[in-house]
């Protein structure tokens, strides 16, 4: 009786936590005239939800499980992908901040400084 407990404490857990990840995913999609998502696991940390904009804005969001991100891009009704490639890769618009922070230094972009 006290495992049914514990499940259910963790269930009702896991379901609370994927409800603000599709709403913190909702919010993004409204802003950006819809959403596209890919989930990446990234080991001990998590899964990382990242977010695709129609308007090529993008972001992500961090799950403690995949179970977790997984329920929540259902809850949340985005399109998800299974990499990052192809169509759903050439959506992303990069500014002069990601270039600086990403590649910048290294292509003689301005300093991070």
């Amino acid at each position: 009786m006290a495992d049914t407990q514990v499940d259910e404490k963790q269930s009702a857990k896991t379901e609370r936590k994927a409800a603000k990840l599709a709403k913190q995913i909702g919010a993004f999609a409204k802003a950006h005239g819809g959403a596209e998502g890919q989930l990446a696991y990234i080991g001990q940390a998590g899964t990382r939800i990242v977010l695709v904009g129609e308007d090529g804005g993008w972001g992500d969001l961090v799950a403690p499980t995949h179970e977790i991100a997984l329920r929540a891009a259902e809850k949340s009704g985005i399109t998800l992908h299974e990499s990052f490639d192809g169509d759903y890769a050439l959506k992303v618009r990069t500014g002069p901040y990601e270039w600086t922070r990403m590649a910048g230094i290294q292509i003689g972009g301005p300093s991070n400084g």
